[in-house]
């Protein structure tokens, strides 16, 4: 499963990029607005830092000025996928801008129906948000095996992308049902790593090491 990181903080992208487990990056309105920095200029950074899809949303509503706003976030760098909301004037949207050439992210994916419209118009990726669905009491993971078995059944080749995931056990059980990619905050993804056994075990290694009275440098 490919990780992208869901943020538009630059210095958030570095860190985890310098580790080599950033496979591209997911960003929108809310996370620009967070970030404090002009939507190109910082698009701009982000593509030149890592080398996987960066998703730049549009913000417009009809299908006419979202083709003019993809079209010009596409031309930030090679590495731009176009986000575009899963509504009718979306879809429209994701049908010229893909068979232009470019990476389409469809967002705002709330229901398997959406998910294969979405695929029919082109989309690259479909991103549909797990904790959202979580909020209203149903159960996000649900509609990523949905669509996995849909998508399969019928060989699309648009992307499952994981979103508004927001807990470790969202990520670690869209990989158990084959979600091709998961967009989390930063500060989940470095949550992988941790784990209280871990912690309490390394606890009881260095007590022991400090009897030994040696140094290892």
């Amino acid at each position: 499963m490919k990780f992208f990181a869901d943020t538009a903080v630059v210095e958030e992208i570095a860190e985890l990029n310098e580790l080599g487990i950033v496979d591209g990056v997911t960003t929108n309105p809310s996370l620009i607005l967070k970030s404090g920095r002009d939507i190109l200029e910082v698009t701009k950074e982000i593509c030149d830092l890592v080398d996987g899809p960066v998703s730049a949303e549009v913000v417009a509503t009809t299908a006419d000025e979202m083709i003019a706003e993809g079209r010009k976030l596409a031309k930030i760098a090679d590495n731009i996928a176009v986000k575009v909301p899963l509504t009718w004037d979306g879809l429209k949207a994701c049908k010229t801008l893909s068979s232009e050439g470019n990476m389409v992210n469809v967002t705002l994916c709330f229901s398997a129906n959406q998910a294969l419209i979405a695929a029919k118009a082109g989309a690259t990726f479909i991103s549909p948000f797990i904790g959202r669905l979580d909020d209203i009491n149903l159960d996000g993971l649900d509609l990523i095996a949905d669509i996995r078995t849909i998508y399969d059944n019928y060989n699309f080749k648009t992307e499952i992308l994981a979103a508004s995931i927001r807990t470790v056990n969202h990520v670690s059980e869209c990989a158990r049902i084959g979600a091709d990619v998961m967009t989390a905050p930063p500060s989940v993804i470095k949550k992988l790593a941790s784990h209280p056994l871990t912690d309490n075990g390394l606890e009881a290694f260095m007590k022991d090491w400090a009897k030994t009275g040696q140094n290892i440098l």
